[in-house]
């Protein structure tokens, strides 16, 4: 595994370059709160056949804030400035939440470099703008362990949280060591992002993936997704919340592979 840092967009992104270098190229772009770490289990079983690049995007993990106003745009810029930096022309991207945003945004702007996306737990619009600034102001208020408990119940499946005691508190820890300027600017570009239309006009293989107890982006709301995009698929994953890549890696490893094999994008 090589872990590496570079330097563009006015900060620094820390990422990790794994699998086979010679194979096709899958990008992982992470949800909410969470640092590239959620894929390993991912990586680990697709690493025999693609070369994996897994990221923190800014104002998370081991990346650096910055000191511009956050948007998915921004988010996006600064993804393709990371595959420029690697000079990696055209990849299948894998977004999960926010990640899932920031894969729409690119295929919409810069549609040659994407060959497929895979959507996990997201929607072309998340929320609303109540919403997301009550939990800017919570956390500007009471730092990020004023929602870390009700975030984590949210993320995880019940059957998760109560029987994976020790895993839940390391991904709790991991949510509420994450800068509230990088959070709460997420937080802003989410809540100011709707993806409506140019997601619907999207033209190249597309699956979209849902948790069946997902508390934030439910089922429904990502098979709505779906359904709006030319020929995309559908895939549900039981028992599973908001982050699939911890609950149940082996199956979306599958998903991810079959989808690709399927569309020739191997």
């Amino acid at each position: 595994m090589t872990i590496k840092v570079a330097d563009l967009n006015g900060t620094h992104l820390h990422y990790a370059d794994r699998g086979r270098q010679d194979g096709p190229v899958l990008v992982f772009s992470n949800s909410l709160g969470t640092d590239h770490r959620i894929w390993d289990d991912v990586v680990a079983s697709l690493s025999g056949d693609y070369r994996l690049i897994t990221y923190d995007k800014r104002g998370h993990g081991l990346s650096g804030v910055g000191d511009q106003p956050y948007s998915i745009d921004l988010h996006a810029r600064d993804l393709l400035a990371l595959l420029d930096h690697l000079q990696i022309d055209q990849v299948v991207i894998c977004g999960l939440s926010v990640g899932g945003l920031i894969a729409q945004h690119i295929a919409a702007i810069a549609p040659g470099r994407v060959r497929g996306l895979i959507l996990c737990d997201t929607a072309p619009k998340i929320g609303d703008a109540a919403g997301w600034n009550a939990r800017i102001d919570a956390i500007e208020k009471g730092g990020m362990a004023a929602i870390g408990d009700a975030v984590i119940a949210r993320w995880l499946s019940d059957d998760y949280r109560q029987t994976k005691i020790a895993m839940t508190a390391l991904y709790h820890t991991m949510l509420v060591r994450c800068p509230v300027a990088g959070y709460g600017g997420t937080c802003g570009a989410i809540r100011d992002a709707d993806l409506t239309a140019t997601t619907a006009k999207l033209d190249m293989p597309v699956l979209c993936v849902a948790g069946s107890v997902d508390l934030s982006t439910p089922p429904d709301l990502v098979r709505k997704m779906a359904e709006s995009i030319p020929n995309a698929g559908f895939a549900l994953i039981t028992g599973v919340g908001h982050l699939p890549p911890v609950e149940a890696p082996d199956q979306l490893s599958r998903l991810i592979d079959s989808f690709i094999r399927e569309n020739g994008l191997d």
